[in-house]
């Protein structure tokens, strides 16, 4: 009787620790980042177990999107080729609230991760191609509730190459590149960066944001070079004299944040009062003296 009390007792303390171990992964692959955002729709960071190389930042409550109101995607690109976006969760968690589901190369860092490894440019395509599964998919919670219709493809300095190198796709509403632009040498820069040349500007078929750091940050002459010769579709360059390092870090990703989420907003959901932060002789950053900016074709 005591042996089968024991082996009773060894059972319940094993499927404890397999619950707890559950219970503790579950709560390992979401977390919320700052206060959820400043937008309507409070945000989540997340794992995806159908996309683990990649992290999720979308609405948490999903109920409240619908084949009337969907989500935007946008796929995102970091740093350094980084494969993770431990930099830049902040910056968009904050576009997240707004209503979009926004999809970072690499797995979702822990707290104080800065992650490892390198990323490719295909990953950005990876991120697109899931999102579309998912919204086919009625055994997803995104099912039917995602705008596949507009995607933006976004990342900052070696993710703003990689953002050029797919923008091209055709599946792609809008490119936003910030910190960056194509080099003149094609053997520069760090390794792993994708080698664009600047005819490859010609691919481009859709409106395109630059976002710099103002004249201290490294990939100034290159971003403003690709806007002087970019001429055949429309393009805003907008300078923030903070660097290389841009405000993607301070809470609710700063002022990039704000410029790039009015962007997303007026070209992915025709946001007509978000199009007047770059449009208009009374546009928002006209009126702001943090900011300069030119425009061509808008």
């Amino acid at each position: 009787m005591k042996i089968k009390i024991n082996v009773i007792a060894v059972i319940l303390v094993l499927a404890g620790s397999i619950l707890m171990n559950t219970a503790e992964a579950q709560e390992a692959a979401s977390r919320i980042v700052e206060d959820g955002g400043t937008g309507k729709f409070s945000a989540i960071m997340l794992s995806e177990t159908s996309l683990p190389t990649h992290t999720v930042f979308r609405p948490n409550d999903l109920s409240v999107f619908d084949k009337n109101n969907k989500l935007p995607i946008i796929a995102w690109g970091n740093g350094a080729c980084a494969n993770s976006p431990w930099e830049h969760i902040n910056f968009l968690n904050e576009v997240a609230s707004f209503g979009f589901l926004v999809i970072a190369i690499g797995p979702m860092p822990q707290e104080g991760e800065r992650g490892r490894g390198r990323s490719e440019s295909s990953q950005l395509n990876d991120a697109i191609d899931w999102a579309i599964a998912q919204n086919n998919d009625k055994k997803s919670p995104l099912f039917n509730k995602i705008d596949i219709k507009n995607i933006a493809v976004s990342g900052m300095s070696c993710g703003g190459l990689q953002t050029l190198e797919i923008a091209p796709d055709p599946r792609v509403t809008t490119a936003v590149v910030c910190n960056s632009g194509i080099l003149p040498d094609t053997g520069g820069g760090m390794p792993g960066m994708p080698s664009l040349k600047k005819d490859h500007l010609k691919k481009l078929h859709t409106p395109t944001l630059y976002i710099l750091g103002g004249e201290s940050d490294i990939a100034y002459n290159n971003g403003m070079d690709d806007y002087k010769r970019i001429d055949h579709v429309p393009v805003f360059v907008a300078n923030m004299d903070v660097g290389h390092g841009g405000t993607y870090r301070q809470p609710h990703g700063g002022e990039f944040a704000k410029v790039a989420t009015a962007w997303y907003l007026w070209l992915l959901k025709g946001d007509k009062k978000a199009s007047k932060m770059f449009i208009g002789n009374d546009c928002g950053l006209c009126n702001d003296p943090n900011w300069k900016f030119e425009s061509k074709n808008l």
